[in-house]
């Protein structure tokens, strides 16, 4: 039949094999979609909650050993890796002299 000659060679090759090409179609209903993205939403949550636990404990650990005056005062984020910065440099210039 015309219809059959106009196929393109893999789809004859996959009619024959008995593997006809399918659309995508609805392979999922929407609640499970909605439901995995929910899941996939809250455990990428957990991560960057987590994350940033761990580089808040980081900074703290750094303020510890940074000499701050006054020793109450918490230094920002920002301000904690500026110190951090210019002490390491202070520390490596007072070595050079030396």
């Amino acid at each position: 039949s015309p219809a059959r000659t106009a196929l393109a060679p893999r789809d004859t090759a996959a009619r024959r094999k008995g593997k006809a090409r399918r659309g995508r179609g609805k392979a999922r209903n929407e609640g499970l979609l909605s439901k995995q993205k929910r899941s996939r939403r809250m455990k990428a949550n957990d991560r960057e909650r987590n994350r940033m636990h761990h580089l808040n404990s980081a900074l703290d650990a750094l303020r510890s050993v940074l000499p701050t005056f006054p020793d109450d005062a918490k230094l920002t984020k920002i301000e904690t890796l500026r110190f951090a910065h210019n002490y390491i440099w202070a520390l490596t210039q007072s070595l050079r002299l030396a």
